[in-house]
Order: C-alpha cells, then sequence, then structure tokens
C-alpha cells in the first residue's frame, strides 16, 4: 500500500483540473515504475484514466491508478508535493529502493 500526502493529492487535483475543466471523475494519477536511468528503475508519473489491470486507490479526493508491477516495487512509498522556494515538486520516498543516482532520478532494489 502506498500513502498520498493531502499536499500532493490537493496539488494533483489542482493540475487535473487546469488541464480539463470539464474532466471527469475517472481522472487521477497513474503512478508507475519503469526500467531506465542510471541505477535500473525510474518513476513515472501521469496524469489521465487508469487502465483496466490498474489497482485504484484513493487519497484525499485523489484516484491514483499503479499497475500491477509497479506496486511491488512502490509498496510502502509515499507521494508527496512540495512547494518550496529551492525545492518544488513531487517526491516519492520509497522505502524499497536500496540506491539512488546522483541526481535523485532513478533508484535500484
Amino acid at each position: 500500500m502506498i500513502k498520498v500526502t493531502e499536499s500532493a493529492a490537493q496539488k494533483a487535483i489542482t493540475l487535473i483540473n487546469n488541464n480539463d475543466p470539464e474532466s471527469e471523475s475517472a481522472l487521477g494519477l497513474r503512478m508507475q515504475v519503469v526500467g531506465g536511468g542510471c541505477s535500473g528503475f525510474q518513476y513515472n508519473l501521469e496524469f489521465g484514466a487508469g487502465k483496466d489491470t490498474d489497482k485504484v486507490f484513493e487519497f484525499h479526493g485523489l484516484k491514483v491508478f499503479i499497475d500491477p508491477r509497479s506496486t511491488l516495487y512502490l509498496a510502502g512509498s509515499v507521494l508527496d508535493y512540495n512547494d518550496g522556494l529551492m525545492d518544488s515538486g513531487f517526491k516519492i520516498t520509497n522505502p524499497n529502493a536500496k540506491n539512488t543516482c546522483g541526481c535523485g532520478e532513478s533508484f535500484n532494489v
């Protein structure tokens, strides 16, 4: 199971509504772990509808879609959003990541 903080959920909902003001309630955030990056895996976040095989979670009014393979890598992870002057954006804290690359964009397990 993952966790999404209230600030991350609110930012994602705002972005979904700004991109598609007529958005249906079926839209949400799709979290995925894909191969790539310096350390072997990287995160992919995108807004849209889930796929038939995705697991669906809901946090603070935000639907989150995760494919079955990514669920294994994301178990116990926390998605947060920081809106600071020097560090702004979504951040995933993953207890399964053994190492991350220097830029923080990829990880290995």
